[in-house]
């Protein structure tokens, strides 16, 4: 049994420590967090602590705190012949400064406190400093994820930034497109069953095969109407978008 102590007290260590207490290959010896009253949930189930020096021994210490505060919190953690590892993607394996032995465990998906996510369906993109040091990484993240690469820094921090087009931009058009219903009294679960099928189509084909309306169609018409509809943000926003389409199929045309 891999013995792990997570460090955080966000989205991704909830949902990391969640998941890892009902997991028969892992124990949850402790959780840590500089504010204890964010894991106080954990407490019947495992150690909580919010003091450094009283971390229990573990095999690995995952450290699943927000971007900035990763290399700071790696510096705290003196033991020697350890793995200590992080969950970002985009900080490098090295930037951890830990004196133990590196590695990275990330998942490749959106967490929210409220919302449930299925682990076993989850990429986990595993890095290591050493073979040994990636073989117990790649136990631990397939007795998580069915889905589990063997992913360096740099195709990491690729990863993450197709990952902030594709969820985090996406994501803000779904709030402008809320916004939109909402100041034209109109439900936005009227939209849901587009934005699934948008989702489930390029699963089928490629994103470029799969876009369709009016900016590929070049329609000036309907693209200037939907533009007098707009405030000046969104017909900022819309206006980028409409170009960066044009251009991407301006010869196909």
């Amino acid at each position: 049994m891999i013995k792990v102590v997570i460090l955080g007290g966000g989205n991704v260590a909830f949902h990391l420590t969640t998941h890892l207490l009902k997991n028969s290959a892992v124990k949850v010896v402790q959780v840590y967090n500089k504010s204890i009253d964010k894991i106080q949930h954990f407490k019947s189930d495992t150690a909580i602590t919010n003091n450094l020096a009283e971390l229990k021994d573990a095999d690995i210490y995952i450290i699943a705190v927000a971007d900035n505060a990763i290399v700071e919190l790696s510096k705290k953690l003196v033991f020697k012949n350890k793995l200590v590892v992080h969950t970002s993607g985009s900080v490098a394996m090295n930037e951890l400064l830990s004196i133990s032995n590196k590695g990275v465990l990330y998942p490749v998906q959106t967490f929210s406190k409220e919302q449930e996510v299925d682990f076993s369906t989850i990429p986990i993109c595993i890095e290591a400093s050493t073979k040994k040091d990636l073989k117990l990484l790649e136990t631990l993240a397939k007795s998580i994820s069915k889905n589990c690469h063997h992913i360096n820094s740099d195709q990491r921090k690729d990863i993450h930034l197709a990952a902030v087009f594709v969820n985090n931009f996406v994501n803000h058009l779904y709030h402008i497109g809320s916004e939109i219903c909402d100041q034209n009294s109109i439900p936005f679960e009227i939209l849901q069953p587009l934005i699934q099928e948008t989702a489930t189509k390029i699963v089928a084909l490629i994103p470029f095969e799969a876009q369709t309306g009016p900016a590929k169609r070049k329609d000036t018409e309907t693209i200037e109407k939907h533009k007098a509809m707009l405030t000046a943000n969104q017909q900022e926003i819309y206006t980028l978008l409409t170009k960066s389409i044009h251009k991407t199929y301006g010869e196909k045309l």
